[in-house]
Formats: structure tokens, C-alpha cells, sequence
């Protein structure tokens, strides 16, 4: 009968343990794929001392439970050998039938992990504590912001799940709660009121150069078109027999200075959103004061866009965020009482408020915004201020 084998301490070895001549640990065991494979380990057992100078790591027999457990379930050894910013690539390019700028999100994690160490990291070497240290890095060290983050994340959470679908690896280490580990610095983009919506039209009508955008800033008002629904506008969209605007597309533009018409934003972005007599008014307007380009611009087949800028091509989101921001540049110079920022989607998101505080029906009010989930709409409530609940409140009691 051979005799067993036994480490420098005099300990039984098992199969496939071996100690080295230097005093280090080896495991030796056969992967899925039928192929030798190899773990290290300075310690035998977990309440083994780290030799001096030795950095601290499992033992050797905690890695071949970790090892048998995963070949129990299949687990694929070493995470398939694939470093975090592989996983990306992989798992972007599997996604299909997405938008630019969705893609051009992906390229910027890419390119990020890609600059990163944590990017060239193996993805069975991923813990809970490295990622959310990560993020915390990206956010205290680098000063990026919190939506940035959440984009960051939101790429990378369904990236790992997608390798523990795989059976590369057992957790996904991207799984919590953002807003736990990161704080939210981001500016939320609030609705202003109706008074303020008020002095601001009566401001951009009276103003000698910004008067030319009344019309198209009280139409982001009254309708809540999101603004690349509202730039990918033309002349059949616009349905004056039935008071309705048609929106089944929206234009934009990518870095690359490309036009593109994609679909809305949501399958419930396909809608007609009403128009009140004085958002006819102003679209008739705007068509009466078009000036016709020598040859009318075309994108993927669309032309007749209401909105050209100097080059005769059809106006973006920038051209229209510019002109916002410049008009209350000049709002404040002249008016003691500042308004806040105003955006395209501030726009939006204060016809949103409107037509709730007015008493709207939610799924309605969800139709013409074109939400996919109720929730969205409803999020809007959390506007209403006391006045509002005291206007409400009277009104319920003297019905």
C-alpha cells in the first residue's frame, strides 16, 4: 500500500493537492472542457497563517470548494476568461434593433472600461465590494455625475447578468442600489409653474429678436412633444380638419452630424396628440412664415420638416436647448426675480404638471405623453404643492 502524501507539516494531502519546493500550494483538477487546470494558494487551510510577504488569499482548499461547486453547477471555470470590458463588447453587440444614441452610449462604456483597470479585470474576479468601490472612484475621483454613473451602470448590471444567464460566474456583482452606494448630485428638471410659464412666453412674444420662437415654444408648452418628436415635424403630421398632430417618428442627429428618423422613444410614443385652437394658430404660423428652400431636405425618406436652420437642414435638440438657454440668459439680466432653467424636456415636463394639477385623467394624460408606464405620469403628482391640494380640496367640498 503506497503511503499518503503529506505536506511539510506533516498534513495528508488529497488528490490533487501538491506543495511545491518553495512551500506553495498547488490543486490540479480537470475543467468542463476535459482540460488540466491549475489553482495556487500559500495557505492549505483557511486558518493557515500568509507567510511573511505573501499577499492574503483563499486557501487553497476554500478555491477547490469554490471550484467543485461551480463544476456541480456547471459554472464555467475562470469566468470563461473574459475581463470586464470583453463582457461589454459581447453583450452590446448581441443587442439588436437599438437606437444611435443607445449605441453610442455603449461605445462610451466601452471606451471607458477600456482606460480603466477595473475594465481589463476578470469578470470571476469581480465582488460586490470591487464594483461598488469602482463607482465610487468613478464619482469621487474622477468627478463624474451621477446620471453618468447610472448610465455606466446600466450597462454594465445587465452585462453581468448575462454572464451569470451563461453560467460564467454565479452573482452578479452590479446588483444594488445605485443610490446607496453613489450619492445622487443630479439636478432634478422641475416643472416651473404657471406663472412663470406665463412671464416667460409674454417675455420671448415682446423680445424684437427672440419673438421669432414664440410659436415654437409655446407649441413645446401646450402639446408635450418630446423635442425629436417635435423636430422630425412635417407638414402631414400636422392634421388641422381633426385638430390632432400625427407622431410616429422623431429626428436627430448623432456625432457624426448624421440625420436619422427613428421610431419614438417608447411603442406608446405612437399616438395623436390633440391641438388647442391657439397651438393651430401657431403651427399655421410657422408654416405661413417658412421660408422654401431651394431644394427641400430629405431624411430616410421624410421631407417638408417645419423647422430649418441657416443651412436648410432640419433643426435638432441643440438648436432648440441653445435658444432656451440664451432666452433666459437674457430673462435674467433684465428681471430681478430669476427663472430657472428651462429646457426642451422642462417644456414637456411643465405640460405634464399642467394637465395634471388641471385634473386630467391619468391614462389620458399617459396617451398623449406617450409613457409607456403609468408611473412616469403619475410621477408628475409629486409637483402639486399645498395650494394645489387646498384649490383641490375646495373644489371636491363645494361640488
Amino acid at each position: 500500500m503506497s503511503e499518503k502524501r503529506r505536506d511539510n507539516r506533516n498534513r495528508i494531502l488529497r488528490e490533487g493537492e501538491y506543495q511545491r519546493t518553495d512551500g506553495r500550494y498547488r490543486y490540479r483538477y480537470i475543467d468542463e472542457d476535459g482540460k488540466e487546470k491549475n489553482v495556487y494558494s500559500w495557505r492549505l487551510d483557511k486558518n493557515d497563517p500568509t507567510p511573511r510577504g505573501k499577499k492574503r488569499e483563499l486557501s487553497l482548499r476554500e478555491k477547490e470548494k469554490q471550484i467543485q461547486a461551480d463544476l456541480f453547477d456547471h459554472i464555467v471555470t475562470r469566468g470563461g476568461n473574459y475581463t470586464v470590458v470583453e463582457l461589454v463588447e459581447k453583450y452590446t453587440s448581441l443587442k439588436t434593433g437599438v437606437g444611435h444614441n443607445t449605441k453610442a452610449g455603449y461605445k462610451t462604456v466601452i471606451n471607458i472600461l477600456n482606460k480603466e483597470a477595473f475594465g481589463k479585470q476578470r469578470i470571476d474576479k469581480i465582488r460586490l465590494s470591487d464594483a461598488k468601490a469602482w463607482l465610487i472612484k468613478l464619482q469621487q475621483v474622477d468627478g463624474r455625475g451621477y446620471s453618468s454613473i447610472h448610465s455606466i451602470r446600466g450597462v454594465l448590471r445587465p452585462a453581468f447578468q448575462m454572464a451569470v444567464d451563461d453560467d460564467l460566474i454565479r452573482k452578479n456583482p452590479f446588483g444594488f442600489e445605485l443610490a446607496s452606494v453613489i450619492v445622487n448630485d443630479s439636478v432634478t428638471r422641475e416643472a416651473i409653474t404657471r406663472k412663470q410659464e406665463r412671464e416667460l412666453l409674454k417675455f420671448i412674444k415682446d423680445d424684437k429678436h427672440f419673438c421669432r420662437y414664440y410659436d415654437a415654444i409655446y407649441i413645446l408648452f401646450n402639446t408635450g412633444l418630446r423635442i425629436s418628436e417635435f423636430c422630425g415635424l412635417t407638414f402631414s403630421d400636422l392634421e388641422f380638419d381633426q385638430k390632432r398632430i400625427k407622431v410616429d417618428h422623431q429626428l436627430q442627429r448623432t456625432s457624426q452630424m448624421k440625420y436619422v428618423i427613428g421610431a419614438p422613444k417608447t411603442e406608446s410614443g405612437i399616438r395623436y396628440v390633440p391641438m388647442s385652437e391657439e397651438v393651430v394658430a401657431c403651427f399655421r404660423r410657422i408654416i405661413a412664415n417658412r421660408k422654401t428652400p431651394k431644394v427641400e431636405p430629405m431624411v430616410e425618406g421624410y421631407a417638408g420638416f417645419l423647422f430649418l436652420d441657416k443651412n436648410d437642414m432640419p433643426m435638432v435638440a441643440l438648436h432648440w436647448e441653445k435658444y432656451l438657454e440664451h432666452i433666459i440668459q437674457k430673462y435674467n439680466k433684465i428681471y430681478r426675480i430669476q427663472m430657472p432653467k428651462v429646457t426642451p424636456h422642462v417644456c414637456r415636463h411643465t405640460f405634464c404638471s399642467n394637465m395634471a394639477k388641471s385634473g386630467m385623467n391619468p391614462k389620458t394624460l399617459q396617451y398623449i405623453m406617450g409613457h409607456a408606464d403609468i408611473s412616469v405620469t403619475l410621477n408628475t403628482y409629486t409637483h402639486v404643492n399645498f395650494d394645489d391640494a387646498k384649490e383641490e380640496v375646495y373644489r371636491i367640498a363645494n361640488s
